[in-house]
């Protein structure tokens, strides 16, 4: 009986969903390497122009990478053609090297803050482009890029 009750208990939390979460895809570099002319583009479907959410930024390295940081550049773009365009770093290890993602095996996963408590005022899709902004054409030891949109904690 307790074994039945305890596998109920963790099928449940295992299939758990993240309630807060309301977009999340990954694109997988060939070669684990990034290429400069590479704009990485993520379709996100907003409905709801009252919520506020959080935008994040994944990366996922291995423990190769031979950066502490990564320079984006990252254009969002709006259902009525409106667009803004940052330029973005991402610490990805502390002075000493360690790095600062959670890590399984040697390839590391940050979820780095890039816009908190945001609204998306239109219904429609919203475009992301991300382009890697380093100084070389080729930048290795990259495994994925991602976009999560979280529904956010705080109101504003």
């Amino acid at each position: 009986m307790k074994k039945s009750c305890l596998l109920i208990v963790f099928v449940f939390v295992l299939t758990a969903c993240n309630k807060q979460m309301v977009f999340e895809e990954f694109i997988t570099l060939d070669d684990h390497s990034w290429n400069s002319s590479n704009i990485l583009r993520f379709n996100v479907s907003m409905t709801d122009s009252v919520q506020p959410y959080d935008v994040l930024i994944c990366v996922r390295n291995l423990g190769e990478y031979e950066y502490s940081n990564l320079y984006l550049f990252v254009t969002a773009n709006a259902p009525n053609g409106n667009s803004i365009r940052d330029t973005v770093e991402i610490t990805l290890a502390d002075p000493r090297g360690k790095w600062l993602g959670k890590g399984a095996a040697s390839i590391y996963t940050l979820y780095y803050p890039y816009r908190q408590n945001i609204r998306f005022p239109l219904r429609g899709i919203y475009t992301f482009e991300l382009e890697q902004a380093m100084w070389m054409k080729e930048l290795n030891n990259i495994t994925e890029i991602g976009l999560r949109i979280d529904k956010s904690a705080t109101k504003p």
